[in-house]
């Protein structure tokens, strides 16, 4: 039997979010109709992350543990997308910020007919909570860099939660290249690069002050990684491949 659905969680000293997010996860998954399978990443944590996911997969047998030595959430999330089995691949993060609930919305029946559904905290109807105005204005700085060198167009490639259809992974993955925070937004690139349909869907999103983001170095980390990409579309690097 094929699975439906699967939610790929990339977590990095993660050992207090992860069980009650897992617990959450597990609990709206229950109550749906189709197969789905939670793969957990471990990458370069110095906590007791992977123990707690093992521990947790004892008792789940749809929960899958993988473990990567080196740090970097694009590669936690590329290693993701070549286990997993399902026909959509769901990018969550750790925090699980936005209600699990809206899980739903990102694939069929709900959904139809997309090739990679974005959470957008910036489409019509999205309500962000409690999120510090610096925050929001840094991250609309960050986004307006996004759209003109990258991006046009998308108003919020950064959100952690992405799903993507199972064989539109398996392409875009195989040119990724970066492994650091901007890794969605190169995969993204990737997609329209090779004519995959990108939407943005309204989310409600919930700030959370442990955001292990650093707005002065990670915002210059990416837009390094911005040039980066477009240093890459010159190469070619990016051009679909038989």
């Amino acid at each position: 039997m094929s699975t439906f659905l699967s939610i790929i969680i990339p977590a990095h000293n993660e050992e207090s979010r992860l069980p009650g997010t897992l617990d959450q996860v597990f609990h709206f998954l229950g109550g749906q109709p189709f197969s789905s399978e939670v793969i957990v990443v471990e990458n370069g944590s110095t906590d007791r992350t992977y123990k707690i996911a093992r521990d947790y997969a004892e008792r789940n047998p749809n929960l899958r543990v993988f473990q990567n030595d080196r740090r970097g959430k694009g590669l936690a999330v590329r290693r993701g997308m070549e286990e997993a089995r399902g026909e959509y691949v769901f990018l969550c993060d750790a925090d699980l910020s936005m209600p699990v609930e809206e899980i739903a919305k990102f694939f069929p029946p709900q959904l139809q007919n997309v090739d990679v559904a974005i959470a957008s905290r910036e489409a019509p109807g999205a309500i962000r909570y409690n999120e510090p105005y610096y925050r929001h204005f840094t991250g609309r700085v960050f986004n307006t860099l996004i759209r003109l060198l990258v991006l046009p167009a998308l108003q919020d490639t950064q959100c952690g939660f992405k799903c993507i259809r199972a064989d539109v992974a398996r392409d875009i993955s195989r040119y990724q290249t970066l492994t650091g925070w901007a890794f969605d937004v190169e995969l993204l690139y990737i997609a329209r690069h090779h004519g995959y349909q990108i939407v943005e869907i309204p989310i409600h999103w919930y700030f959370n002050a442990d955001s292990k983001i650093s707005i002065l170095r990670d915002s210059l980390r990416m837009f390094l990684d911005l040039l980066l990409i477009r240093r890459n579309k010159r190469r070619g690097l990016y051009d679909p491949k038989p």
